[in-house]
């Protein structure tokens, strides 16, 4: 499916199908709080615990969700493989929210067991950053729309009120029908299909793999934090020499945060973007910056970069 030019009328269809967005939590829910990637410590574990109870939400941490780090790793791989699938097995938990990123979910994401975790039925996944190849895996082999969100233990949810209000929403079934887009426009137009994408050096680094990433037809969200702008050249040269971003249908830029001059960073951008065929917009307030909204992936939606915004369309949503 490609994009239409501006004032066209955006592709139909949407790549391998429509995904289920999960019901929403209620209060009185219980939640799980991971940690598949990165260490938690017990200072911002406490405060994950307090915002999401803070809701009405019963919240459950993992066994090991405070256990003994391992370097950069919330501990060995066996362990968050362990914690991540008890959670999502766990009839009483409604939603799985990953409590930060860091790294380590790609070194899991080929021992999950996806036939075993399709039996738990449709629930939700929150998380961003390291979480991408998760949102890639629970989306092809649950046919499940995710929630690219804050996550818990880090400081955007709890010190920006319109970021906690937005998980908030898409959480409990009231999700936002648009989302802005603040930035500049690339490439004029219009185009519809299914959001995909997340972290650019993680989707760079997942080609090849089994969550590598699905863009055909699909409007592409990327947003990056601490990355050189020859860091950001070379992760969207591996997506382009690898035709990931040719199949797109379009593209949404997040934050680039702590990734150099800004004019920099958008000569990079434009110079590996602009050249595709498709609308590319900027200013989506996604990723590592001081707001963070939350963005379903795999929902159906249409980028009008003329009306700077991305209208998300109405999900098929699964009863309880």
């Amino acid at each position: 499916m490609r994009a239409a030019t501006a004032g066209g009328a955006p592709a139909e269809g949407s790549a391998r199908g429509s995904r289920l967005l999960p019901p929403p939590v209620r209060p009185g829910d219980t939640v799980a709080l991971v940690a598949p990637a990165g260490p938690v410590d017990v200072t911002r574990t406490s405060a994950a615990r307090n915002l999401l109870e803070s809701w009405g939400l019963a919240v459950r941490s993992t066994p090991r969700l405070l256990a003994d780090r391992l370097g950069y790793l919330a501990g060995p791989d066996e362990e968050r493989l362990e914690d991540l699938t008890e959670a999502w097995l766990d009839p009483r938990v409604r939603a799985v929210i990953c409590a930060r990123g860091g790294y380590g979910t790609q070194r899991i994401a080929d021992r999950l067991d996806y036939p075993r975790l399709a039996t738990a039925g449709p629930k939700m996944l929150v998380g961003s950053s390291d979480i991408t190849c998760l949102h890639q895996a629970w989306g092809d082999r649950l046919g499940l729309v995710t929630l690219h969100g804050p996550m818990p233990a880090c400081r955007p949810l709890h010190d920006d009120r319109e970021t906690a209000r937005h998980l908030h929403a898409a959480l409990f079934g009231a999700s936002a029908h648009s989302l802005p887009l603040t930035g500049p426009v690339l490439v004029p137009g219009r185009a519809g299909g299914p959001l995909t994408g997340g972290n650019l050096t993680m989707l760079a680094s997942s080609v090849g793999t089994s969550t590598a990433p699905d863009t055909e037809g699909r409007i592409l969200l990327l947003e990056e934090v601490g990355e050189d702008p020859y860091r950001l050249d070379r992760s969207l040269t591996q997506l382009r020499r690898a035709g990931v971003l040719h199949r797109t249908a379009g593209v949404v830029l997040g934050d680039f945060t702590d990734c150099g001059p800004r004019d920099q960073v958008e000569a990079v951008l434009r110079d590996r973007l602009s050249d595709l065929g498709v609308p590319v917009a900027a200013g989506l307030p996604t990723g590592h910056g001081p707001r963070q909204l939350t963005v379903p992936l795999g929902a159906d939606a249409l980028l009008e970069t003329a009306r700077h915004r991305i209208a998300l369309l109405p999900p098929k949503r699964t009863s309880r």
